[in-house]
Order: C-alpha cells, then structure tokens, then sequence
C-alpha cells in the first residue's frame, strides 16, 4: 500500500510545478482541463442505495463528477454505458458529459477515457484514483477534455459501504450461468420449445448481460450486440414452425386415449405458429377449422371417435338405439355403465373384454357370456359407475366382465 502511495505522489510532483504540488496525505481533487491546472477547492464521495459511487469536485463555480457502478478497485471505462459517466459543470451551468455523443459533424471522435479507483480506505472512508475523459454538451458540438486527473483521499460523506460490493467477475459469472439456463429452453433434446420458459430464460440473459455491460463496461459493443440479436425474446417462426411439426407428428399418431390432449397441443402450436409466423395465405387457419378436439358429452371419447360409419356426420351414430347419438351419449352400449368408466388399458385407449370385436363401451354384453351387462347387477346403485359391481365369487372380477 505504501507502496502505491509513494508513486501516486510521484505523479503529482511530476504532472504539476512546484507551486501547485499536492502534499503527501493532503486530500485533493484536481486535474489538467484543456492542458490548464483545474483544482477543486471542496470533494467528496457519496454511495448511493444502488451502490453507485459519486467523487465529486468543486471550486465553487465549476463542477467534476465521476460515477461508477461499483465500490471496488477497479478501472471503469467512460463513454460506452451510461452508468459509468464523467460530467463537468462550467460557470455557466453547462453540462458536459461522457454519455453525450459528438454531433455527426465532429471528424474526431473521442477517446473514452476512464475512471480508476485505486485505493478504498475503509477504515478512514476515503478514496483516491485518477481519471481522464472527453466529455460533450448536449448539442455535441462543443466538448471538454481532461487529463492526468487525480482524486487523492476523498472522504466519503453520504451513504454506506455495501457489505458485498458487485464486481465485473460477479456478473460475468451471472451472464455465463444465465446463457446455460437460455440455452437449455431451445435444446435439441426437447421435443417442444416452450415459448413461456423461452422468454422468461431469454429475458434474464439479457438483463444478466445488460448487468455485465455496466459493471465491466462494453468498450467494443460486443455485448450490446449479443443483447440487440436477443432481439425481443420471442421464439423464431423457424422454431415456431418445429413445433408445428411435431405437434402434427404426435396428433396424426393419437389413440382415443391421449386424442384430446394431442389436438389440443396440436391447435396451441398452429396458433402460436399464426402469432409468429403469421398466415398470409390462411393455410394455417385452414388446419385449425378442420379440428375437432371436442368431447361433447363429456365421456373420454373424443368426438372425432364418434364416427361410426364414416360419413362425417356424427348425429347418425347411435350404438344402442336410444335417439341420441354416440357423441352426445355417456352411455354409448346403454349397459347401464357410463362410457368414462368402461374398461381402459393403461394408456385409457377401450379395451375388448371377451374379445368379440367390440370394445367394452361399446358392447352390451362384456363378458360375452349371453347375459347382458344391465342384467348382472354391475351397477346396483345405478350411478353408472360400476365400483359397486356384484363379484358373486369373490374373486375380484365383477359378474359382467367375467364369462
């Protein structure tokens, strides 16, 4: 540390005469604006709730301010992100600025400049660091530069130190776990990328990266670049248009156990797909009038399995000749069981127990033992769910499914 010191005085006596030397462990705030002495005659430091840092100096008419983002050791470049800024104040109460741009008109444009604070005495709540920066009015036409600038145990008069200062390591690695998390939601393992936890993944990684921008800087834009190619974090219709595909994939390929739910994703993804990719020639739409995804009288059948015969029109399918059709019938075999509760395999698709063809919510007779299943007492409360079905033999099948 003395070590530090001993050069920082070093360059105080070297950058100023004799008559403007700064003396060892004299607190000052001074600095070359246009290659003449400007030295403050009151400074000091303030850290904000944000935990931003503000060194400020002042000769009563004129004004230097440098704000960082962080209160580290560290070199913070001035001009790329706003957060990390250099101003001057002339008498006049123009402000100049390194957040400023030069007007297209100024054949030169700026250095950055930087601000370095080199050493945080906590104990005695003081700073002391160099500074140099470009700044320009808000008309960009006219600008201010200072050099070999230096702050030298500026105390700290407002706010507190953060017990655990952000440093640029800590949001890189924020950025870097941020980018895995994003990149999961679009992995080639997944059948579908959800558009929701898209978002939401592609939405932190930018504000991890817009973080890292304004406590490591951006000097050549290349994370402002990666930002803006996140561009609104939608999925692409590229994406989009995947999902369709196997969407489609999965719904051609449905059984009356899973149809109602592979349609139903099926139509989210032509929607989405409209929403992203937009539909110019209403193709898309088209496919979404021909699904049918209902299941009108609520019985586990998809009305799309209604169909007996073919002909499209659902209203002439009436399995046991009640007057009303299959699709609109909770008891299609009207064997006094309801169709949601006849029997079903593992993946809830019909199953055929005596095996004549006709699965048992469609059969009358599901044993297939010539005694109707209305007849043999499956449904003694008559609720139409059969869990009170009579097992006259005790031997955990009920009557009517067993021959």
């Amino acid at each position: 540390m003395m070590k530090k010191l001993i050069l920082l005085s070093l360059v105080f006596l070297t950058v100023f005469s004799c008559g403007d030397e700064v003396q060892f462990n004299t607190p000052a705030f001074q600095g070359d604006r246009e290659n003449q002495l400007w030295r403050a005659k009151g400074f000091s430091a303030s850290i904000g709730v944000n935990g931003f840092l503000t060194i400020t100096g002042t000769n009563s008419a004129e004004t230097v301010k440098l704000t960082v983002p962080s209160v580290i050791e560290s070199t913070f470049i001035v001009g790329d992100i706003d957060v990390i800024e250099a101003q001057y104040i002339d008498g006049f109460g123009t402000t100049f600025s390194t957040n400023n741009k030069p007007d297209e008109s100024v054949s030169i444009y700026p250095e950055l400049g930087e601000i370095t604070i080199e050493e945080i005495d906590v104990v005695n709540k003081t700073f002391t660091g160099t500074y140099r920066f470009l700044a320009f009015d808000a008309s960009g036409l006219n600008s201010v530069g200072f050099t070999n600038g230096i702050f030298y145990k500026v105390p700290l008069i407002s706010g507190e130190f953060p017990t655990n200062p952000i440093t640029c390591m800590d949001v890189e690695m924020a950025s870097d776990i941020a980018l895995l998390a994003y990149e999961a939601t679009f992995s080639s393992d997944l059948e579908f990328v959800n558009s929701a936890a898209y978002l939401a993944a592609c939405s932190a990684y930018s504000e991890a990266l817009t973080n890292q921008r304004t406590y490591c800087g951006d000097s050549d834009g290349s994370l402002q670049a990666i930002i803006d190619g996140l561009d609104d974090c939608q999925i692409s219709c590229e994406i989009a248009t995947a999902n369709v595909v196997e969407a489609n994939s999965q719904y051609v390929t449905a059984t009356i156990g899973n149809y109602n739910e592979k349609c139903a994703q099926y139509l989210l993804y032509l929607l989405e797909q409209i929403e992203i990719c937009g539909d110019a020639d209403g193709s898309i739409q088209t496919k979404i009038d021909g699904l049918d995804c209902g299941d009108a009288d609520g019985d586990g059948v998809p009305d799309a399995y209604e169909d007996f015969n073919g002909d499209g029109n659902l209203d002439n399918d009436d399995t046991d000749g009640d007057g009303v059709a299959n699709y609109l019938d909770n008891d299609d075999d009207g064997d006094g069981i309801l169709t949601q509760y006849e029997g079903k395999d593992a993946d809830g698709n019909p199953i055929d127990t005596d095996g004549d063809g006709d699965v048992d919510y469609l059969d009358n007779d599901d044993d297939g033992d010539t005694l109707l299943t209305i007849n043999e007492n499956a449904d003694p409360n008559g609720d139409g769910n059969p869990d009170d079905a009579v097992d006259t033999d005790g031997d955990g099948v009920p009557d009517y499914l067993q021959a």
